[in-house]
Order: structure tokens, then C-alpha cells, then sequence
């Protein structure tokens, strides 16, 4: 199982927000190149990318600091999300080194988009599934859909995804624990792989996504947990990947 560190883009800088509230950010560095670096020489061998301003923007905000880690870190699997809402967005972040592009809420608010997109960028595509209480949330988490998580979920499995992502955005930022039982249910649902992502707080959350990682979960995002602290980035990678 792939332990992804989560570098969140405001303004060229590394912060970290609260159930993706904009205004409760916490800044982790003005040098998030320097950041990516200091996760590989631990051993990432993924990064999760997020351009904040360019979810909220609807196109890209920040795609010269993504650019700048691509280019630094070559060996390293990279994977963006935020602001994706077209093919010629997709084609500039794979041209740059992005081995996977995230697609959030133009998934849910576009239906066919997805289906076009994993046809021209196969083995590229993943689909961003924020949900509350089993509601998928679009436009930066600021509205609730009526879309259930798992019948999308299995609809973009049949449009051919690499993978889904999914966010218990009521957990996110909040180091509250990660929500394994609908995470548990998701993966059972579907067949292609989920990569976890909300409320890890330490090495037990990454036990638990572990002991369901035969049910397809094979990867766990992290963020605010490494940044202040409450998980040890080396110690959980190296858990994780028992897994």
C-alpha cells in the first residue's frame, strides 16, 4: 500500500485547510519544492498534488510550482488534482511529467467528460469522490451533490479510471481518524482500485486501511497528520507497504 504525501497549493506556497475551508489554512512552507523534496529523501514514491486556487478558479493556478516538482523529481509518480476541466489542461500536466490527473468535480457536474478523457488519456485518469455522509461534494467541497459515492463510483469504473480517490471531507484536515468502514465499502463495491484519503492521524489509521487493503485499497493520502507531527511519514510508509 502507497503512503502519498499531500502537498495543497495556495498561492505558490504549502498549506494545509480545514474540511477544505479556504479561510482556515494553515501555511506549511513558501517552498513547496523544497517540501516535495524533503518526502522522497524519505521514501515517497507518489506525490498528491492539489491546486487549491485552481479548484476553486476552475483552470490551472499554480501549474508552474507542479511543473518545477515534476522536473526535480522524475522517478517520483506525481498526481494533480484541482482546476482540471478540460483535455488541453490534461495533455499540458502529462507533457510536463503528471503521470495522473485527478477529475473532481467536472466528473460529477459533466458526465460525459470522464468517459472522453480516460478514452484519450487511458491509464492516466483518476476521479476525485469528495463525499459527506455518502453525498458526493463538488466546487471545492462548497456544495453537496444528490449523487451517491458508490453508484458513481461504479459508473466511472464502467468508463474506464484508473482509480478513485475518495474523501470523507468531514474528517479532512481534521485529524479525527480516517472513516475506514466507507472506505471498506466503497472498495468492496467496485473493482478498480480506491485510494484513501481524509482524517489520518497516525500509524493505527494506517493499520486499518492495511487490514482492508486485500479488498483493493492501495493507497492512503496524508497531510495535515505529517505536517504537524502526529504521524512519522518514514515510520508509516514503511507500515504501509507491509500491507
Amino acid at each position: 500500500m502507497l503512503l502519498i504525501p499531500a502537498i495543497d497549493l495556495k498561492g505558490g506556497k504549502c498549506v494545509r485547510l480545514r474540511q477544505g475551508r479556504m479561510e482556515e489554512e494553515s501555511v506549511f512552507s513558501d517552498d513547496p519544492v523544497a517540501m516535495a523534496r524533503h518526502w522522497v529523501e524519505l521514501g515517497a514514491r507518489r506525490l498528491h498534488l492539489v491546486d487549491l486556487d485552481g479548484a476553486l478558479a476552475g483552470k490551472p493556478k499554480n501549474a508552474e510550482v507542479i511543473r518545477a516538482i515534476t522536473q526535480a523529481f522524475p522517478e517520483v509518480e506525481v498526481q494533480v488534482g484541482g482546476g482540471i476541466r478540460d483535455g488541453d489542461t490534461i495533455q499540458e500536466y502529462l507533457d510536463v511529467g503528471v503521470q495522473y490527473v485527478i477529475i473532481g468535480t467536472q466528473a460529477v457536474t459533466a458526465p460525459h467528460f470522464v468517459e472522453d478523457m480516460a478514452l484519450e488519456f487511458p491509464g492516466h485518469i483518476l476521479v476525485g469522490l469528495d463525499a459527506k455522509e455518502d453525498r458526493v461534494a463538488i466546487d471545492g467541497w462548497s456544495k453537496l451533490s444528490r449523487h451517491n459515492v458508490i453508484d458513481l463510483a461504479k459508473r466511472f469504473e464502467d468508463e474506464g479510471v484508473e482509480a478513485i480517490i475518495y474523501t470523507d471531507i468531514s474528517r479532512d484536515g481534521m485529524l479525527d481518524g480516517v472513516n475506514v468502514e466507507a472506505v471498506a465499502r466503497l472498495a468492496e463495491a467496485i473493482h478498480i482500485p480506491v485510494i484513501a484519503s481524509g482524517g489520518i492521524r497516525d500509524l493505527n489509521d494506517i493499520r486499518a486501511l492495511g487490514e482492508i487493503a486485500d479488498k483493493g485499497v492501495v493507497g492512503a493520502i496524508t497531510g495535515r497528520a505529517i505536517y504537524e507531527g502526529t504521524l512519522d511519514f518514514a515510520q508509516g510508509l514503511k507500515l504501509a507497504e507491509q500491507y
